[in-house]
């Protein structure tokens, strides 16, 4: 085809395209435009059928019940409707969820997709359900409690320093803690509530802030965060002093000859009661019930002690003991 021909069929062609003033395009634009809104309106007109994801909302009595998990918030369901609905259905506008009621503790966790239809069928404006195609919603409640418990300091927990010591219970203010949840939770809490001090070694009394620490506190609450601590600390003298052991048990016509002859009894006090201390109570005897042939050594027993005197401990452990005939 001669070169000449092909130009003009190619003009023939773009020639409507040729802008012939300079609003050409933007009118094209909004024929464009138009078009596209027409065809779009009549296609949300039209009914169809699909799948989609709708909210639920669990309505229970929060003062009797209590969630112990998340509860699932939606569900997925076969509806038909408009086009309209749909699209505002997809973009959550206006969307009114399904409210499931919960009106006491349930006997089970559980609800099967078919239960939630009237629920569903009630919140679904202008849209027919078809069928719920989730199959079971899953969910946890338990009786919401209120339980008040004392305190305690852990008696596994040594506040006062070495040559320290803790003189009477620590006091707690509040003196108890009030914790309100689920009842499984809250009941598993102990009573009284051991509390630790964040601060050990005391080498002096001391008010301390101590926090309350526990389990589940994100479905736990407590009337309080933290409690102060009131710790009293005195001061410790160390004594010593040796004891003749009382012996007992031994055979008729023997005699014990004991290596060493004499305990040591190490102990300490508080420094005020270093005048009163009544020294001659301290009593430590060796049974020769107790004696192990194998080494031929008795404990030594500390039997009577003056009160007020703490972290005793004698020296030896053992005590080696013969036994020999009386001299006649």
């Amino acid at each position: 085809m001669p070169f000449g021909k092909s130009r003009n069929i190619v003009q023939w062609f773009s020639g409507p395209f040729k802008p012939q003033t300079n609003q050409y395009w933007r009118v094209v634009l909004l024929c464009f435009v138009a078009a596209t809104t027409f065809w779009l309106l009549n296609a949300l007109n039209k009914s169809y059928s699909t799948q989609i994801t709708y909210p639920i909302h669990f309505v229970y009595n929060e003062n009797n019940l209590v969630p112990i998990k998340s509860l699932p918030e939606e569900v997925t369901i076969n509806v038909t409707g408009k086009g309209w609905k749909l699209f505002r259905k997809s973009l959550r506008l206006e969307v009114q969820p399904a409210e499931i009621y919960i009106k006491s503790l349930p006997s089970r966790n559980y609800l099967l997709g078919s239960a939630l239809r009237p629920a569903l069928v009630n919140a679904l404006d202008g849209m027919e359900l078809n069928f719920v195609v989730t199959d079971t919603v899953y969910f946890n409640f338990d009786r919401k409690i209120t339980r008040t418990v004392g305190l305690k300091l852990d008696p596994k927990q040594k506040v006062a320093a070495d040559q320290f010591a803790q003189v009477g219970p620590v006091k707690f203010s509040p003196d108890s803690v009030t914790f309100i949840g689920p009842s499984s939770m809250v009941d598993s809490i102990a009573n009284p509530f051991l509390v630790r001090l964040p601060t050990e070694s005391l080498t002096a009394s001391a008010q301390v802030e101590v926090p309350l620490n526990y389990d589940y506190k994100a479905l736990v609450k407590s009337n309080v965060n933290q409690v102060r601590a009131s710790v009293n600390i005195r001061n410790l003298v160390q004594e010593e002093r040796q004891l003749l052991p009382e012996l007992v048990n031994v055979p008729a016509q023997r005699e014990l000859s004991l290596r060493p002859p004499f305990v040591l009894v190490r102990y300490q006090l508080l420094a005020d009661s270093v005048a009163t201390l009544n020294r001659e109570a301290f009593k430590v005897v060796l049974d020769f019930a107790k004696f192990n042939p194998l080494d031929s050594t008795i404990v030594p027993e500390l039997v009577q002690m003056p009160s007020g005197v703490r972290n005793i401990t004698l020296r030896p452990e053992r005590v080696k003991a013969i036994l020999e005939r009386q001299n006649d």
